[in-house]
């Protein structure tokens, strides 16, 4: 059993939002096209035989057993096997950026090695999905195109482009925009080439703006400068540029009572190159 690794948990975007349908079990088929980014969370995780899950840091005031760091561990755990995980937040909570799912499957990529585990990436993926529909992006490690509920992945590499994104303060629940009775749930199919020219748009953007307002103002500030997009179902919007410093130049401009944060595209999960 080695002993420790300090982890990047990359954030992702969505770069459009297809709902498809909608499950009997109540989980929505959709589609789209996950964009990993070069910037996130850090854990920071030591193997022992404690027998015992110690998290520290910013753990958002959950409980244990509602917080997927922890319940991930638990679910690669058995016998004397311990861990103590410092988590260093800088993705917003509730911003559809995929701070928790990262967290989780960096987790258990992390822990898979520490523990010597054994298990293949599928099985991994596997092991994450009860956790949520994100993590076996983050465990697979790659900007993807994702249909079913999010866990069917084909890896496909997108140019590095630089983002501008912009989170207006507010917790945006996903359980609340996925249960609204607006949302759109009957797009149809769409290729990746169409969604490549152009063919796209995210289903929830309109539900989230229409019951956040500090959402839709966000989307019409950052909507002068390039086409402004929301992630997933969360409360960041964000914009694609063509350099560093033009985003950065427009970052400088957000009003205060916004958080601005700038990242590159990317297409290998940091978490994943570290550990091969």
């Amino acid at each position: 059993m080695s002993t420790g690794l300090s982890l990047m948990a990359p954030a992702k975007l969505n770069l459009f939002l297809h709902i498809t349908g909608r499950r009997a079990d109540g989980y929505h088929e959709l589609q789209t096209l996950f964009q990993l980014l070069d910037w996130g969370d850090t854990l920071t995780i030591t193997a022992d035989h404690s027998g015992e899950i110690h998290l520290s840091g910013d753990t958002l005031g959950l409980a244990p057993e509602d917080n997927l760091i922890v319940r991930a561990a638990r679910a690669l755990r058995h016998g004397d096997r311990g861990a103590r995980i410092h988590v260093d937040k800088r993705i917003p909570s509730g911003g559809g950026l995929g701070g928790g799912s990262s967290d989780a499957a960096t987790t258990l990529l992390a822990l898979n090695q520490l523990w010597d585990c054994g298990l293949s990436n599928a099985e991994l993926q596997a092991a994450g999905l009860p956790l949520g529909a994100d993590v076996p992006l983050f465990v697979a490690g790659h900007s993807a195109w994702a249909e079913g509920i999010g866990e069917r992945l084909r890896a496909v590499e997108l140019p590095e482009n630089w983002y501008l994104l912009i989170h207006p303060g507010c917790h945006v629940p996903t359980g609340e925009i996925f249960s609204a009775r607006e949302l759109t749930r009957n797009s149809p199919a769409i290729t990746m080439a169409a969604v490549f020219q152009g063919a796209y748009r995210n289903d929830c953007q309109e539900v989230v703006a229409r019951r956040y307002p500090e959402v839709a103002k966000a989307l019409n500030w950052l909507a002068k400068f390039g086409e402004s997009r929301l992630t997933g179902t969360g409360a960041c919007v964000f914009s694609r540029f063509d350099s560093q410093a033009s985003a950065e130049a427009v970052a400088q401009q957000v009003p205060e009572s916004w958080q601005a944060y700038v990242a590159r595209g990317i297409n290998r999960s940091p978490a994943l190159s570290e550990l091969s």
